[in-house]
């Protein structure tokens, strides 16, 4: 496994979530203004998954790469909205993880 991948995707899909999802708690803030907020975290998540999947590429398959992605989002998005939007967290948001890892399984077997 590449790691360095793992880490600049890590790293992009922090700013992509809060790209996302960081202006659900602004929601005084104009669309517009959030829309352009979020346009310039997701710069700088661009700056960081671009060079993560090109790094990645010919070490992974496109597929592999796009799982872990996924995983890699699914994780720190859980982080987020316990943390930052003070959600709960589910017992079958956890039976859904499973299976995604699962699914890597299976994606990554040779």
């Amino acid at each position: 496994m590449p790691w360095i991948t793992v880490v600049l995707l890590v790293v992009s899909n922090i700013f992509m979530t809060f790209a996302w999802y960081g202006h659900l708690k602004f929601k005084s803030l104009p669309l517009w203004k959030a829309i352009v907020f979020s346009w310039l975290i997701a710069f700088l998540e661009y700056c960081f998954q671009v060079p993560a999947n090109r790094l990645g590429y010919g070490k992974l398959s496109a597929a592999q790469l796009k799982t872990v992605q996924e995983i890699v989002t699914l994780s720190i998005f859980s982080i987020f909205s316990i943390l930052y939007l003070k959600e709960d967290f589910r017992w079958n948001y956890l039976i859904g993880f499973f299976f995604i890892i699962l699914a890597a399984f299976f994606i990554f077997k040779k």
